[in-house]
């Protein structure tokens, strides 16, 4: 197969190692975000506790750094940025609550939300209803910007990196690998998981020899370890999130499953490599739509240097998810010259070639983007490769 003809381009691993203050409130009332105000209402709707914390904190901390820049450099024409950032302690019901009470009570321009795809998909309807626009930071879900007829969401735009990108990605990696077998382990529980698989299924030229589930919460992935290693396939996908899936890292390589696996961005984060052991994180790739040091932009580790001073650890996805989705919102309300969601949410449609941390951001007619992506791979939990995705 031809590496160039699929848009990968592979990265020497050698070179690799050279890799005002917003004010953030929770349960409270503003009257700030009018025309006439001199500060803008920006809400956050995150888990900043709970199962998806690892995700939900890290977007916080990367909006809350890139408000904090746009204040100290002046604002937005002279106002401040208000970010207004709430914990929907990773529960979707609270996740709705949180989101219907912000667009209730502090008249925001724009919500940030959410972390994980349920807490996500709970949050779109409230922002529908009140008509103010909400941009995605990282679920990945291909549809969340379409209702159930298939019709585009008016206010909401997904600036994540989805999951037929990811899928697309690592099935042309896994080709152009050789690895003709796979197994797939599916998340049950989440429609993360589940469309990860069969997306991953469609993408990947070879043959699924086994196909086993799991449940969020899971602990002891033993049984379906065991019928995995009996069919002896070349590679591992695993469609899921981090706290299961590091798991099923460290208990398949102590069980002496030696097959390469792969992962989405759900696995791309330091929780992950600490769940699954280090010394277990070989021959691991993931997909993302961030990286730093040798091959990341020049915005990229301009915002990696500010986010270590800052918050004294590395920048994952997540974080830079973040800092983009605040980054962009600023740029739309610059570019509607207004605080008025109807303005912002025209501008957003409009956005084009967006120079974000996690690639030039453009939304098509579903208010997707479209973006480059990487798979990223690891040795003893260090990167090891990186190779260049070109979108189609």
């Amino acid at each position: 197969m031809n590496l160039k003809k699929f848009g990968l381009t592979l990265l020497s691993a050698a070179t690799l190692a050279a890799c005002g203050s917003v004010t953030q409130t929770s349960n409270s009332s503003s009257s700030a975000g009018s025309e006439d105000s001199d500060t803008i209402n920006i809400g956050g709707d995150f888990g900043l506790t709970g199962s998806a914390s690892a995700y939900g904190s890290y977007i916080n901390d990367g909006a809350t750094l890139a408000f904090n820049e746009l204040n100290e450099s002046g604002g937005i024409d002279g106002k401040q940025i208000n970010y207004i950032a709430t914990d929907n302690k990773s529960n979707v019901q609270e996740s709705a609550n949180e989101a219907t009470r912000l667009l209730a009570e502090e008249n925001l321009s724009v919500l940030l939300a959410s972390d994980i795809a349920a807490s996500t998909e709970a949050a779109i309807q409230p922002a529908e209803n009140a008509q103010v626009p909400m941009i995605i930071p990282s679920a990945t879900v291909d549809d969340l910007t379409l209702d159930s007829q298939g019709n585009v969401f008016e206010y909401v735009f997904q600036i994540a990196f989805q999951i037929s990108n990811q899928t697309e990605a690592l099935g042309r990696f896994a080709d152009e690998k050789g690895w003709s077998t796979a197994a797939v382990l599916q998340d049950n529980s989440s429609d993360y998981g589940q469309n990860l698989a069969s997306q991953f299924e469609e993408d990947y030229s070879g043959d699924v020899v086994i196909k086993e589930s799991f449940l969020s919460g899971d602990t002891d992935f033993s049984s379906i370890l065991n019928n995995v290693k009996a069919q002896d396939p070349d590679v591992l996908f695993i469609a899921g999130y981090y706290p299961e899936g590091g798991a099923i890292v460290k208990q398949a390589r102590e069980m002496g499953i030696d097959a390469a696996i792969l992962g989405p961005n759900g696995l791309g984060n330091d929780e992950f490599i600490n769940l699954a052991g280090a010394e277990n994180v070989t021959d691991f790739y993931y997909a993302t739509i961030f990286v730093t040091g040798e091959y990341g932009s020049d915005a990229a580790n301009e915002f990696a240097e500010k986010y270590r001073a800052e918050f004294d650890t590395e920048p994952d996805l997540f974080s830079a998810g973040g800092y983009d989705a605040a980054r962009l919102a600023a740029d739309a309300i610059d570019r509607a010259g207004s605080t008025d969601p109807q303005a912002i949410r025209d501008a957003l449609e409009e956005t084009q070639d967006f120079e974000g941390v996690t690639g030039n951001i453009s939304f098509d007619e579903d208010h997707n983007p479209v973006m480059d992506s990487f798979v990223v791979g690891y040795t003893e939990g260090e990167i090891s490769s990186v190779e260049a995705v070109t979108a189609e």
